[in-house]
């Protein structure tokens, strides 16, 4: 099952493992159950730490296999994979075995503390597809629950394998999980939110520390590449900073493949997002993650210092600020979409395209986004149905000849989404009007991907500063807004061409002209 290579890289992790552990298989004579039972094979030949077993369980899924301690007395662990953690899963593997082999998680004491201290039964049950870089993070944080608390049940389930399950819970997007048989949450989620969500009464606490704390030197309000450089070069100066964040690594947690970052040939979003994180954390600064800034209200003559209201209701004070919120997916606004938002309705082609495997499905938007969107799906699903408002593709020429290659994908151009229909459960269709014509169209289907650009996250900021038309805040060559001591960095301003080593190198500037304003005032 794995090859040489990652045989030596996986044995040299496994002389981490100190405590024995028994991997428990249940398996028949499917193909599937081949590779698992040889997957299984390797990691025990390994380690002299690792067992293998069978099952005589009925209640586990077939094929699946779980970890646990040999020794019972340290706890039970209640981790199941029900499919092959390959893919971006492999490494969610790996760190299953090691914690559960003694191997100390990478997490703060306090986090370690509250999932100890959880009151109650839990099982957690996370569809997810092997193609979906947003699945990796909630499959470590709950199985590293289930490592540290044995109460807490993780099983991560292939939603590709297990098809009929998918249908019969209506799962449409990845990752989904289920806590005791009901719906938790669906998309990315961190280990603190989903504490968070699990004990009412923490984000009153945290409010209340946050409001204790002291005024920055200069606020981050924003946790992408922009605000991360930022973050870096105020604190290089050495003065008092903090990043206010909803969740660290921004939209580069969204991104399948980053390719363009120089000195970095290839890497992954959420990669990337990790190292932005530790890199700041290298430095002396305040990392306060999980909090979305509500309301920005600016110095005053009686009162020199910004402030940040927080959605939880706690309130940020500094002496300059940088505002680094990034953008999000653009929506349609049409009827339906919202309606039917993870019932057919999805943003990440990399994400849910498994979920829709011989189906047939719809992108919207016909730039790059949307026609490398097309060109993925093409090869999952039955039949792709491209939408682009203008009179032609606006992706680069490589792509639409690639695209126009595909036997199993229909162009409509000068087409004007409607409508995404749907049967009041899931998506049914998506109905367009042809600008050429005129004439009103309909496609059946079963899923839409929506793939037609960004819109800056400034809502919170409307009346505060000056925004350009399409809400992005002005900034002038130095990252000033219409605001003194308020910068600003990255995709949400009107600097051109939204790409990250652009939003990185906007932030040092920020920084820098932030850090400037500083020392003269």
């Amino acid at each position: 099952m794995l090859d040489s290579n990652l045989k030596t890289q996986l044995q040299a992790y496994l002389q981490k493992v100190t405590q024995p552990i028994e991997l428990v298989a249940s398996l028949d004579d499917s193909d599937v159950s081949r590779d698992m039972r040889s997957l299984l094979d390797d990691i025990v030949s390994l380690s002299p730490q690792i067992s293998l077993k069978m099952s005589t369980d009925a209640a586990m899924r077939t094929p699946s296999f779980s970890i646990n301690r040999q020794n019972k007395d340290k706890g039970e662990v209640g981790i199941q994979f029900a499919g092959i953690p390959m893919g971006h899963e492999f490494t969610s593997l790996v760190l299953a075995l090691l914690q559960t082999g003694g191997h100390p998680p990478k997490v703060d004491a306090a986090v370690i503390e509250q999932i100890q201290q959880l009151d109650g039964d839990f099982l957690f049950e996370t569809y997810i597809s092997l193609t979906c870089q947003n699945c990796p993070e909630v499959v470590q944080s709950l199985n590293l629950m289930a490592v540290l608390n044995p109460r807490v049940r993780s099983v991560v389930i292939d939603g590709a394998l297990f098809q009929k399950e998918v249908e019969e819970r209506e799962i449409m997007a990845v990752p989904t999980i289920f806590l005791n048989g009901k719906v938790f949450d669906q998309g990315r989620i961190s280990i603190e939110e989903i504490l968070a969500k699990l004990d009412s009464g923490l984000e009153k606490r945290t409010a209340e520390k946050l409001d204790a704390k002291e005024p920055f030197d200069l606020l981050v309000v924003g946790g992408g590449p922009a605000g991360a450089a930022a973050a870096i070069y105020s604190a290089r100066k050495g003065i008092r900073t903090g990043v206010v964040a909803d969740r660290f690594g921004g939209q580069t947690l969204d991104t399948m493949s980053i390719e363009n970052f120089v000195s970095v040939k290839e890497t992954e979003g959420p990669k990337f997002a990790a190292a932005l994180e530790q890199h700041v954390k290298t430095y002396d600064v305040d990392i306060i993650n999980l909090q979305r800034a509500e309301k920005l209200i600016p110095a005053t003559v009686d009162n020199p210092l910004t402030e940040v209201k927080l959605a939880s209701g706690a309130t940020l004070k500094a002496k300059t600020i940088i505002l680094a919120t990034g953008a999000r997916w653009r929506e349609v606004n049409v009827p339906g979409e919202q309606k039917y938002r993870n019932q057919g309705v999805a943003y990440c082609p990399h994400c849910d395209g498994p979920l829709f495997k011989g189906k047939r499905v719809a992108v919207i938007g016909g730039g790059n986004s949307g026609v490398e969107a097309a060109i993925d799906l093409a090869g999952i699903v039955a039949h792709v149905t491209l939408l682009e408002f203008g009179a032609e593709l606006r992706a680069d020429a490589v792509l639409q000849r690639k695209l126009r290659s595909l036997n199993n994908v229909t162009v409509h151009t000068s087409a004007q989404t409607t409508e995404i229909t749907g049967d009041g459960k899931r998506v049914n269709g998506i109905a367009f009007k042809d600008l050429t014509s005129g004439e009103a169209k309909h496609v059946e289907l079963e899923g839409v991907f929506v793939q037609i650009g960004l819109v800056p996250n400034t809502e919170w900021l409307k009346g505060t500063l000056e925004l350009s038309r399409h809400g992005e805040i002005i900034v002038d060559a130095r990252g000033q807004t219409s605001l003194p001591g308020i910068f600003a960095a990255g995709d949400v301003t009107t600097v051109p061409f939204k790409q990250i080593v652009i939003a990185v190198g906007e932030g040092a500037k920020a920084a820098l002209s932030a850090f400037d304003h500083l020392i003269r005032t």
